[in-house]
C-alpha cells in the first residue's frame, strides 16, 4: 500500500444556508491579504527585502483582520502571499521584466472571493452524514454561530476520510469544496526491469526514449495555441474595474484545459511505459535551468524568458511521479547537464553537433538522431548503463513517432491518426 494525498471536489448541498457565511470568510481572506500586501510593500520600499512567511505571521498576528478567520486559515492566507511574492521575486531576479508582483484583492461582488483554507484543527468531519463543521474566527463568531455546517456531495466512487485540508473555492457562480485527504492505494508490481528517459524541451514538450530502441515525441502545440488564444481573449475583455466576467471565464477555461492536457499526457506516458515493461523512468531536473554555471541568473532574452517562465514541467513531473508509482514505476529526477551536447552513441561532447530543427549529427561517429531523443537517451543512461539496442542511427531515433493531443477525444494518438502535423 502507498500512502499519498488526493484532492476531491465536492458540491455543497445546503449552499443557500451557508453561502452568506462563506462569503464573509472569503471577503475576510481578501481583507487580510490586502493588509499583508500593504505591509509587504512597506517593507520592500524601506529595506529592499521581502518579509518572510514567519515575519508576516509575527507582524500581523495581533491585527484585527487576522481574527476574522480561524488562526490556521489566516496563516494560510499569509503563506499564499509569501509564496506569490517569492515567485515574483525569483522571476524578477532571473530577468523576466513582464513579471508583476501579486496585487490587491478588489472589492465588489463581481470579483471572485478569496479561497479559504481550513486545516485539521479547524475541521470536524461527520462522515456518516457527509457534513463538515468549519470553524470561524473570533470576530465572525459574534455575528452568527461559531462554525459553518456544510453538507457535501462527491462522486459515488469517492470515500472521504482522513481529511487534511478543506478549501472553499468560489468558481464564479457558487462555492465548492476541495477536500484534501490522505489515502492508501494499492501499488502494483513493476511492469518489468526496463528503463526510459524523458527529455523536457520547448519546441517539443518532451521526448521519451526506451532502452529497447523505441522513441517518441510529444509536441506542446495545443498548450501554446490555448495560451495564445485565451490570453488574448482575456486581455481584450479587461474592464475598467478589473477583469470582466468573460475574462475570468477565459482564464478558468485555460486552466481547465491545461490541467486536462497534463493529466492526459502523464497517464498516456505511464501506459506506454507499462507496454514497454519499464520499471524506472529518468526525467530531466530543470530546477536550476534559470542559473548559469557561476550561479548567477541566466538571461535567455525577452522571448526566451517568457517561454521559460511559462513552463510547468515541475507540475508535469509531480503528476507523472504519483501516476507512475501506483503501477510500481519509480521516477528519478536527474540533471540535464550536457545531455543535449553529448552524443549518446560515442560519448563525444560538442555544441555544434546539435543543428537546426532538432537534428543531432555527430561528426565523430556519423550518427544521425533527433536532438531531443538524443537528450532522452543520455538522461536514461544516468540510471542504467545498458548498451544501445541495435543501430543507434536507425529510423526510430532519427524520426521518432510523434504523438499529438486529439482535442475531440481528449487523448494522445500518433500524428497520422490525429490528422495534422506536429
Amino acid at each position: 500500500m502507498l500512502e499519498t494525498t488526493r484532492t476531491y471536489r465536492a458540491k455543497i448541498v445546503n449552499h443557500p444556508q451557508v453561502s452568506d457565511d462563506l462569503d464573509e470568510c472569503g471577503h475576510s481572506a481578501s481583507k487580510l491579504w490586502n493588509v499583508a500586501r500593504y505591509h509587504t510593500q512597506q517593507e520592500w520600499d524601506e529595506t529592499g527585502e521581502i518579509p518572510s512567511e514567519a515575519d508576516l505571521k509575527r507582524g500581523l498576528k495581533d491585527h484585527e483582520r487576522y481574527s476574522d478567520l480561524h488562526s490556521q486559515s489566516s496563516q494560510r492566507v499569509l503563506e499564499e502571499l509569501a509564496e506569490s511574492f517569492n515567485g515574483w521575486f525569483k522571476k524578477r531576479k532571473n530577468g523576466d521584466t513582464d513579471a508583476n508582483p501579486p496585487g490587491y484583492r478588489k472589492r465588489g461582488d463581481n470579483h471572485p472571493r478569496s479561497t479559504v483554507t481550513w486545516k485539521q484543527m479547524g475541521i470536524k468531519h461527520d462522515s456518516k452524514h457527509n457534513q463538515l463543521r468549519l470553524s470561524k474566527g473570533f470576530n465572525l463568531k459574534n455575528h452568527r454561530s461559531d462554525f459553518i455546517l456544510a453538507e457535501y456531495e462527491t462522486r459515488p466512487d469517492v470515500t472521504v476520510e482522513n481529511i487534511q485540508q478543506v478549501r472553499a473555492v468560489w468558481n464564479g457562480d457558487r462555492w465548492e469544496l476541495h477536500l484534501v485527504c490522505k489515502v492508501e492505494i494499492p501499488v502494483e508490481d513493476a511492469p518489468g526491469d526496463n528503463t526510459a528517459g524523458i527529455d523536457l524541451g520547448i519546441k517539443n514538450y518532451l521526448a521519451i526514449a526506451y532502452d529497447d530502441g523505441d522513441a517518441e515525441l510529444y509536441p506542446g502545440n495545443v498548450l501554446k495555441q490555448d495560451k495564445h488564444y485565451f490570453t488574448r481573449d482575456e486581455y481584450d475583455t479587461e474592464g475598467e474595474n478589473g477583469p470582466s466576467r468573460r475574462a475570468l471565464r477565459a482564464r478558468q477555461k485555460l486552466s481547465r484545459r491545461k490541467d486536462h492536457f497534463l493529466h492526459a499526457l502523464t497517464k498516456h506516458i505511464v501506459e506506454r511505459c507499462i507496454d514497454h515493461e519499464v520499471g524506472r523512468i529518468a526525467i530531466g531536473d530543470l530546477s536550476k535551468i534559470r542559473e548559469a554555471e557561476n550561479g548567477d541568473s541566466r538571461n535567455w532574452g525577452n522571448r526566451g524568458n517568457k517561454k521559460l517562465h511559462g513552463w510547468e514541467f515541475d507540475r508535469f513531473t509531480t503528476l507523472l511521479e504519483y501516476k507512475a508509482e501506483e503501477h510500481g514505476i519509480l521516477v528519478d529526477r536527474k540533471s540535464e547537464r550536457d545531455t543535449s551536447k553529448t552524443c549518446s552513441c560515442c560519448g563525444r561532447k560538442r555544441d555544434a553537433n546539435r543543428v537546426e530543427r532538432g537534428l543531432y549529427v555527430c561528426d565523430s561517429c556519423d550518427v544521425v538522431m533527433n536532438a531531443d531523443v538524443n537528450g532522452a537517451v543520455n538522461i536514461r543512461r544516468k540510471i542504467t548503463q545498458n548498451p544501445p539496442t541495435g543501430d543507434m542511427s536507425n529510423g526510430r531515433l532519427a524520426r521518432p513517432v510523434a504523438y499529438l493531443f486529439n482535442q475531440t477525444s481528449g487523448h494522445f494518438a500518433p500524428s497520422e491518426q490525429v490528422g495534422c502535423k506536429p
